[in-house]
C-alpha cells in the first residue's frame, strides 16, 4: 500500500539547490557572499586561469566551487544534516580554518613552503566535505568536488603559486591578503 506523504521543507531544499545549483556564477556568488570572500574567489579564478591556460576551465574550477559552498550553506541553514553529519560538519570548518592560516603562513614566513603538507591538508578537507554530503548530494555534486580539490591539492599547482620568483606572486599576495581578512572576521 504507497502512502502519500508531502514534505514541504524537503521540496522547498530540493529546489533551492537545484535553482541555486543552476544559477552558480559570480553575479549569484556576489550577491551570497561578502566582497573579501568575492575577492578571493576572483583572484582563485585568475590564478587558476594563469596557470591552466584554458579559461573554460577556470569558470568551470571556480563555478563547482561556488555551486558546492551554496549547497552545502543550504543543507547546513536548512538543519539537514543529522548528528554525525554535525560532527563531521565540525570537524570539516576546524580543518578548513587550519588550511587558511597554513596558507598565510606559508607566504609569510620565508622557506616554511611545504607543498605535500598543503596538498594533504586540502585532501583531507575534501575527504570530509565528502562524508558530510554523502546522503544529501548527487554523483555529479561529489564530482564537482573533486574537480575542484583536484585542482587545488595539485602540488606542481601549488609549487607554482608559492614560487618566490614565479609569475604568481602577486596573485598569491592578494589571496593571502583575502584569506587573513576573512580568518580576522572570523569568516572562516
Amino acid at each position: 500500500m504507497a502512502t502519500d506523504v508531502f514534505n514541504s521543507k524537503g521540496l522547498a531544499i530540493q529546489a533551492q539547490k537545484k535553482i541555486l545549483g543552476k544559477m552558480a556564477s559570480k553575479s549569484i556568488a556576489t550577491a551570497l557572499i561578502d566582497d573579501t570572500s568575492s575577492d578571493v574567489l576572483d583572484e582563485l579564478y585568475r590564478v587558476t586561469k594563469e596557470y591552466t591556460q584554458n579559461k573554460k576551465e577556470a569558470e568551470k574550477i571556480i563555478k563547482n566551487l561556488i555551486k558546492t559552498v551554496i549547497k552545502l550553506a543550504i543543507l547546513y541553514r536548512n538543519n539537514q544534516f543529522n548528528q554525525e553529519e554535525i560532527m563531521l560538519m565540525e570537524k570539516f570548518k576546524k580543518k578548513v580554518h587550519q588550511l587558511a592560516k597554513t596558507v598565510v603562513s606559508f607566504h609569510q614566513v620565508d622557506f616554511t613552503f611545504d607543498r605535500n603538507f598543503l596538498s594533504k591538508l586540502l585532501n583531507e578537507c575534501r575527504d570530509l566535505l565528502h562524508q558530510i554530503i554523502q546522503r544529501h548530494l548527487t554523483a555529479k555534486s561529489h564530482g564537482r568536488v573533486n574537480n575542484v580539490f583536484d585542482h587545488f591539492s595539485d602540488c606542481e599547482f601549488l609549487a607554482a603559486l608559492y614560487n618566490p620568483f614565479g609569475s604568481y606572486k602577486t596573485h598569491l599576495q592578494r589571496l593571502c591578503d583575502g584569506v587573513n581578512k576573512m580568518l580576522d572576521d572570523g569568516n572562516i
